[in-house]
């Protein structure tokens, strides 16, 4: 352990936010690979429970993040290198973090192939805001901090190495005279750190057992767990550990222990005062296997599994154990336990959890397993290996295959009330797998929802029906709830209110979750029928019934307002504006929003800010607000009974990110951006009246020519009034023509004001990237009819285009086109209806309709079925049903037309496009004698997902589009193609001919 001084590792300084000098600018930069190398981007960002600081990473494509903690007053910050998963302590004072090996260590070490225990591990680093003095632990796997209160911190070492445990005595003893002195640890658990015994291999294990007795899997030891007071640094170690938890309230750390000799198993708790020196109380020290440790919020309780009561037994059951300070655990629920299924006994694939109140505990269970028979010994080629699909499977053998390890790891929930005697309840079966908990566990009710007997229909029914059940946590009884049901379904925290959206009435429908006398179900109210505008989508272009705007949650209503209704009322939305509705029917909705969103045309949202309420604020309430024909974006508030209008807070022409409250005070963090302005972090209060930036990821920007973006209308081939966005180079000159990008999925109009900062996409070009290269970048919004995708794409593109050629500044003679997937198909069918483009690029296109329907998406292992009949291909019917639709819509059929250029993306390991649709469209075009490439990167899916191939396939592009729009010269594997002879000698990235040497 190393203790430094601030400035030592940890930089504390202040950095000024703007850094540019006008006076001194030159002439901009143009954008290239190289930048994907510099720009940063903030992630892991966080806000402190007081306001006063925040955290956040800055992080590269190619390099190692640093950790920024800045104060928000004075703008004091101190930065670590390769720092990550940063929390604040409950009182502020301190922020722990992990520092991540440095990258290039980590290669080397992989080069190296040194083991595992042997390669570069993280750190813990303790950092003292008020000074910035910090301390370093080396090779600490995990932290925890209490949620709440407690001044201190546990954290779980590695393995020690032999060196690694000479240097850590050594710095021990150069530290004794300076640390502060520690309490004496209690005899048994809390010892001197030590290098624990080593994993046995599993020669060893065999060896040790007696013969003829089963070989029990090999049991590794745990590590040192550390407590260390955070004020004085006062230390306790605990050996052997292998979990640990810390309460939220800071009163209580438990942890489990495990050794490979059986020797010191166990569970215990250490009740932590403000020295923290305090006894282990031992909760359970009977050789086995424990795990699954769960924590009460306040520290009152402990559980674990464990199966120490059968553990020489060939086949070991878990027990659920749950105690406290005062003494060893009692056993909650074994097999044959009261209350669960016959034959069916702990899971320890799912970790127990308490209620809020600590009154119930909530746990996995499952049909025990026949123990597996030993096999006889075989060669490979004496195994019968085979799948068989049946027609009658629920779900597709692709489908069932990728979900066996979860279903051979499937938990249903159960409960036991510890106030109640432990009494234990199962909720969840067989046929109601799926349980949702009201009210943080302590409600009366739970929901339960089964999609079990449609599965067969999720190969081409979109949306996927379930059926609803409410589940008494009391005592287990269920009742139907909605039946056949796909679409949203809402039941209130409380648990005694529904809901749901009625796709035949397109309107929201809901009921009291309680029987009548006769045991029947109230007959559900139409809850939105008196709404005078329309609460579902008005812009539904699929295959399928319109789904709502959306469903904004549960306000609770007070008495006097009640009248006859239930005393809660469900947010729904309409277009721009909310509206609450009372769930029983009685009440007629009420407008939140008093209409103000539809007569500015603003779409108004509410925003939670407290990740933990279950309830609407009932008071203030903040909504965001997009300006849907100028695209704007801001903020508003609105009193959530109330008679005012909603009060605008900000409205910029920005977007903005979802804000984020410190928990202890009126503070908000937040991100806005443009296509200008990086999304940087804002600190304000709750008016955003006093905004100011807290980072600055990017100052070189300023370096380099960037881009403008605006907004674009026009009326398409049938009329349709259609909006697009133009980027343009920052130095744009009006009179020049400029080569144009033409990009597009569905609808983008809305991401006006989206920054795209110059890394590499890994499936689409950056606008910002090429207008900065000298690019004018379209992208069109597209409506679609059923029946028609290409035809719908190619209306909207087409028109798009030539609106653009009037604009004046577009060279009509060079402009190419770019998309992936979705985008990808309607380039490969655009290409055989126009001429337009002189070059384009798709990534994974369906270039055959009626091959792709039939096939399997190998990601989820789903038919394709529903996605062309139902969603995204939007044919509206099946291939049987509808032929011509398949085929009118299949690219590779018209491939004699295509006399466009055409670069594709397909890697092998698809698992959305089958890759075989590249190829098709690929050989067509090859035997047509028409330009074409197919690039497919090894073993990857959808899309590139490595640094190196997603960076070399942005390349590929910038040179295929600078080569055919900009007359660049043509790259060696454009022009010549790399051989398989000379794969992986070569990427043939270098440029051929005399304009080359002269560049």
């Amino acid at each position: 352990m190393l203790k430094l001084c601030r400035g030592a590792v940890i930089l504390a300084l202040v950095l000024p936010l703007a850094l540019a000098d006008p006076a001194a600018a030159q002439e901009k930069q143009t954008l290239g690979h190289e930048a994907y190398e510099i720009w940063k981007g903030i992630e892991d960002e966080a806000i402190s429970r007081d306001g006063r600081w925040v955290v956040y990473s800055l992080t590269l494509q190619n390099g190692d993040p640093e950790l920024v903690i800045r104060n928000v007053a004075d703008g004091r910050e101190y930065r670590v290198p390769r720092g990550s998963d940063a929390e604040f302590s409950a009182a502020v004072n301190y922020v722990v973090a992990l520092v991540r090996p440095a990258k290039d260590e980590a290669r080397q070490a992989k080069l190296d192939k040194k083991e595992t225990d042997e390669q570069p591990k993280a750190s813990l680093v303790i950092i003292e805001l008020a000074g910035g003095d910090q301390t370093i632990v080396e090779r600490v796997k995990s932290f925890e901090l209490p949620e709440d209160q407690g001044g201190w911190v546990a954290y779980l070492m590695e393995k020690q190495l032999p060196a690694a445990e000479e240097a850590a005595g050594k710095a021990t003893e150069e530290e004794t005279a300076a640390a502060p002195e520690e309490e004496s640890e209690p005899a048994g658990e809390a010892t001197s750190e030590a290098p624990p015994e080593p994993a046995p291999t599993e020669e060893m294990a065999e060896a040790a057992g007696d013969e003829g007795e089963k070989e029990k899997e090999a049991k590794k030891d745990g590590t040192v767990l550390v407590l260390r007071s955070l004020a004085s640094g006062a230390e306790v170690h605990y050996e052997n550990v292998s979990e640990y938890r810390a309460a939220a309230a800071g009163s209580l750390l438990a942890y489990l222990t495990s050794t490979s000799d059986d020797s010191t198993d166990g569970a215990f708790a250490v009740p932590v005062a403000a020295d923290i020196a305090n006894d282990v109380i031992t909760l359970a020290d009977t050789a086995g296997h424990y795990s699954d440790l769960a924590v009460s919020e306040t520290g009152g309780k402990i559980a674990f599994l464990s199966d120490s009561e059968t553990y020489a037994e060939e086949q070991p059951a878990f027990v659920l154990y749950v105690g406290d300070t005062t003494g060893a655990a009692a056993v909650v629920a074994r097999q044959g336990t009261a209350g669960l299924d016959n034959g069916w006994w702990v899971s320890d694939n799912a970790t127990p959890y308490f209620s809020k109140s600590g009154k119930r505990l909530f746990f996995g269970t499952a049909p025990r397993p026949e123990p597996e028979p030993e096999e006889e010994p075989m060669l490979d080629e004496e195994k019968v290996v085979v799948d068989i699909w049946n027609w009658q499977d629920p779900l597709l053998q692709p489908m069932q295959l990728l979900q066996v390890e979860q279903e051979q790891k499937r938990t249903y929930v159960a409960v036991a009330h510890l106030d109640d005697g432990d009494r234990v309840i199962q909720l969840a079966h067989l046929d109601l797998p799926d349980i949702t908990l009201f009210n943080d566990g302590d409600g009366d009710y739970a929901y339960g929802n089964s999609n079990l007997p449609y599965r067969k229909e999720i190969s081409w029914e979109f949306p996927f029906s379930s059926d609803h059940v409410l589940v008494d946590v009391r005592n287990g009884d269920r009742s139907l709830m909605a039946e056949r049901h796909a679409g949203p379904f809402n039941t209130s925290p409380d648990g005694h209110w529904a809901i749901w959206w009625d796709d035949s009435k397109l309107a929201w429908v809901g009921r009291e979750l309680a029987r009548d006398e006769d045991g029947g179900w109230e007959v559900e109210s139409n809850l939105t029928a008196a709404i005078r505008h329309a609460v579902h989508n008005e812009d539904h272009d699929w295959a399928y019934e319109p789904m709502p705007y959306g469903f904004g949650g549960w306000l609770q209503v007070p008495a006097e307002r009640q009248a006859e209704g239930a005393p809660v009322d469900a947010l729904v939305y309409d277009r721009y504006d909310i509206w609450a509705v009372d769930p029983a029917g009685v009440r007629a909705p009420r407008e939140l929003t008093s209409g103000y969103g539809r007569d500015e045309e603003i779409r108004l949202r509410y925003i939670e800010l407290d990740p933990e309420a279950v309830w609407v604020s009932s008071g203030s309430m903040l909504l965001s607000g997009l300006h849907e024909p100028g695209k704007d974006a801001g903020f508003w508030s609105v009193e959530a009974f109330g008679t005012a209008p909603p009060e605008q807070l900000v409205r910029e022409p920005k977007r903005f990110g979802r804000p984020r409250k410190a928990k202890d005070v009126d503070v908000l963090m937040y991100t806005r951006q443009d296509v200008g302005e990086f999304p940087d972090l804002w600190v304000t209060g709750m008016d955003f009246s006093d905004s100011q930036r807290v980072s600055h990821a990017n100052p070189q920007q300023d370096e380099y020519n960037w881009a403008t973006s605006e907004l674009t209308t026009w009326r398409s081939l049938d009329g349709e009034v259609l909006q697009g966005l133009i980027h343009k180079p920052e130095n744009f000159d009006p009179s020049k023509k400029y080569p144009m990008m033409v990009t597009f999925y569905e609808r983008n109009a809305n991401n006006l004001h989206q920054h795209h900062p110059p890394t590499p996409h890994r499936s689409v070009i950056r606008a910002t990237w090429y207008a900065s290269r000298g690019y004018v970048v379209f992208t069109p919004d597209i409506t679609y009819q059923v029946g028609y995708p290409g035809e719908s794409a190619l209306k909207d593109v087409l028109s798009g285009v030539l609106h653009m050629i009037a604009l004046g500044y577009v060279d009509a003679e060079n402009i190419g086109t770019q998309g992936h997937s979705w985008g990808g198909y309607q380039i490969a069918y655009l290409v055989t209806k126009t001429d337009i483009f002189k070059a384009a690029a798709a990534g994974a296109p369906v270039s055959n309709m009626t091959s792709a329907y039939g096939g399997i998406r190998w990601g989820s292992g789903m038919s394709r079925m529903f996605q062309y009949e139902k969603t995204q291909s939007r044919l509206g019917g099946s291939l049987w049903e509808a032929p011509l639709r398949y085929i009118e819509n299949s690219p590779v059929f018209w491939a004699d037309k295509v006399n466009t250029p055409l670069l594709m993306l397909h890697n092998d390991q698809d698992g959305a496009v089958p890759w075989e649709q590249g190829i098709e469209m690929f050989v067509a075009l090859r035997r047509l004698g028409r330009p074409a490439w197919l690039v497919n990167y090894n073993g990857e899916p959808h899309w590139p997902t490595t640094y190196a191939n997603i960076r070399d396939w942005n390349i590929r592009m910038q040179q295929f589009f600078d080569h055919y729009l900009m007359g660049a010269p043509a790259p060696v594997w454009l022009e010549q193609g790399v051989p398989a002879v000379d794969k992986g000698k070569t990427l043939g990235l270098e440029l051929t001919g005399e304009s080359a040497q002269q560049q």
